[in-house]
């Protein structure tokens, strides 16, 4: 049998390209060498960003990949847990951020919350740290390790996609797809390496100047209340390209430079989601390297914390889990696409937006390839 579609790689942007080709009756393999997920595209928050995407094609692509994960997700039995993100400013230099992004095109169907407000959304929060915030409704949560199963088995079931598991892609050249198991046929190629460098097209991928960040994040008890959308705090906004380009930006990097500097300087901003049975999953920070090194940092791990405690005002519930990640990230470009023969593409997202942009992406890969 020869495939129209071979895809390597399982992970939210290999499965995004695989519902994309589907979705216009094409017959697809999606192969990958582990047994299941087990990287990126499952040690993350699972939240699907709109707000504060980098005008252009980021913004776009997120919010057409929003509009993919609202239809697909009742089909696939893949739960939305939270909607909407919640910022929560502490220092009036990050409300005069967010007072100047709900200015632009995209801000202008947020809503920009009074200290009063802040705490009337979430009451937990400690009011006092608080300057005011600013309330997106557009974002999802997802919860990634049970989402991406889901997805694969919704791909396998309802659309008659095969899963090649426990197999390496050695050497790829249409109509013949070489691997550890034998040879595939297929037509036209879409490659989605995750944060594989070495394996396919190292040359190309060299090109882009990629290489790997490594996060920490943590998973904690049930607080005792609900969450009424994601949250975030002043660290995130120097970090989303929609509100760091902006002008007000600078002001408050400078602040938090000089504030907290460890913090700055392990790349650490607080992304607090809930899970459905009530735990939270609390994140993140950025390292960088060609191979990061796979040890966590309790200090680093403390600094997170430390951020959502001032938040809250008081003592934190217990840490159930603590992981590390690691995805591709290029300085100048949240993705690239590139063809290293007339059927195949070379895809990666190196911004660390998957969740957020993938769906969108695969689309463009899909009508690239077959028009």
């Amino acid at each position: 049998m020869t495939f129209d579609l071979a895809v390597v790689g399982a992970g939210i942007v290999g499965l995004a390209h695989a519902l994309a080709a589907a979705r216009r009756g094409l017959r697809v393999v999606v192969i990958d060498r582990d047994a299941q997920a087990n990287g990126a595209s499952i040690r993350n928050f699972g939240l699907v960003v709109v707000s504060g995407q980098e005008p252009g094609a980021s913004l776009r692509r997120a919010q057409r990949s929003r509009e993919i994960w609202l239809e697909m997700a009742p089909q696939a039995g893949i739960g939305v847990i939270q909607q909407g993100m919640l910022v929560a400013a502490q220092r009036p230099e990050a409300l005069s951020l967010l007072e100047a992004f709900q200015q632009t095109g995209q801000g202008q169907m947020c809503q920009l919350l009074t200290r009063n407000q802040v705490a009337s959304h979430q009451p937990e929060l400690d009011a006092s740290k608080i300057a005011g915030g600013l309330h997106s409704p557009f974002e999802l949560r997802i919860e990634s390790r049970e989402a991406i199963p889901r997805l694969a088995s919704f791909l396998a079931g309802h659309h008659h996609v095969e899963f090649r598991r426990g197999v390496t892609v050695l050497s790829v050249a249409p109509p013949a797809v070489e691997t550890s198991h034998g040879t595939i046929k297929a037509d036209k190629v879409a490659v989605c390496p995750g944060d594989d460098f070495a394996t396919l097209y190292p040359d190309r991928i060299g090109r882009h100047g990629v290489r790997r960040c490594k996060l920490q994040m943590l998973r904690l008890a049930n607080p005792g209340f609900a969450l009424r959308s994601a949250l975030v705090s002043d660290l995130s906004l120097i970090r989303y390209e929609g509100y760091a380009q902006l002008p007000e930006a600078a002001i408050l990097r400078g602040r938090l430079r000089n504030e907290c500097p460890r913090t700055i300087e392990n790349g650490v901003h607080l992304i607090v989601v809930q899970s459905a049975d009530g735990s939270l999953v609390v994140g993140d920070s950025h390292h960088y390297a060609e191979t990061p090194d796979p040890f966590a940092s309790e200090e680093v791990d403390g600094l997170i914390l430390d951020e959502l405690a001032t938040l809250l005002g008081g003592a934190l519930p217990a840490v159930q889990a603590r992981w590390t990640g690691t995805y591709a990230s290029a300085s100048d470009k949240p993705a690239f696409t590139d063809a290293p023969q007339d059927n195949v593409r070379l895809v990666m997202i190196t911004s660390g937006t998957g969740a957020s942009t993938g769906f969108a992406i695969g689309e463009e890969t899909i009508a690239d390839l077959f028009g």
